[in-house]
């Protein structure tokens, strides 16, 4: 196991800025295997304005997508690179999503992914999100690495 990632650290290893990086500290993790990461869910949230006023939750979208951004550190951790190579982690596709609980502020998601597949290009990870010990969405989750050209 691996030393934890704070948040300067994951800058390297994820493109997305804010508001849309929804990793704020890598846990654990080991290369070519697994990673734990969190996410400290707060009110000041850009989306909790409109979703939903009075009710704020977290949409599952984004928790899926807190998931795949924990995968692409786990991609970039495995292939010994980082955000500064020609390469990124694109979602390609998801799998057997399942939501079980609301994600609300003030709650910790817990984001669990354990590789299942590497093949050339493309990484396959089994994600679950989790508050409290309680899961609140699991997928598979499909990346494809992508050369890009930096504008």
């Amino acid at each position: 196991m691996s030393e934890l990632l704070k948040v300067t650290d994951i800058l390297n290893y994820l493109p997305h800025r804010f508001p849309f990086m929804l990793v704020d500290r890598v846990l654990e993790y080991e290369v070519g295997k697994r990673l734990v990461a969190i996410k400290n869910v707060t009110f000041n949230e850009p989306f909790f304005a409109g979703h939903f006023p009075g009710n704020p939750v977290m949409p599952g979208v984004l928790i899926v997508e807190a998931l795949a951004q924990a995968g692409c550190i786990l991609a970039f951790l495995t292939n010994g690179n980082d955000v500064s190579s020609e390469e990124l982690y694109l979602f390609a596709g998801i799998d057997n999503a399942r939501f079980r609980r609301v994600v609300i502020p003030g709650d910790q998601l817990r984001l669990e992914v354990t590789i299942t597949k590497i093949k050339r290009d493309v990484l396959k990870v089994n994600a679950v999100a989790s508050v409290d010990g309680e899961e609140a969405c699991s997928a598979e989750i499909m990346s494809i690495r992508s050369r890009v050209q930096k504008t």
